[in-house]
């Protein structure tokens, strides 16, 4: 389940984390390239769509990986008004 929370200057942050497989530095480089994917059948393209919109609306993406301890990832935009 998504974590979101108001913060002070307006605005929100979701983070989602597994306590998958982690990533690698090299999965982590290439993890938004478009049509990149380490998983059977994937397309490569989630990852790639959602930073583009994150970015159209003045976000940021940021991740937090370790190989065998899962992957985190905190997406923060701004609050509407």
């Amino acid at each position: 389940m998504p974590d979101v929370r108001g913060r002070d200057g307006g605005s929100v942050r979701v983070t989602v984390a597994d306590s998958g497989t982690g990533m690698s530095r090299q999965e982590l480089e290439r993890a938004f390239d478009d049509f990149y994917t380490t998983k059977p059948g994937g397309t490569g393209l989630g990852l790639s769509i959602v930073r583009r919109l994150v970015l159209d609306l003045n976000g940021s993406v940021k991740v937090e990986t370790q190989p065998g301890q899962g992957t985190k990832f905190l997406v923060e935009l701004p609050a509407a008004s």
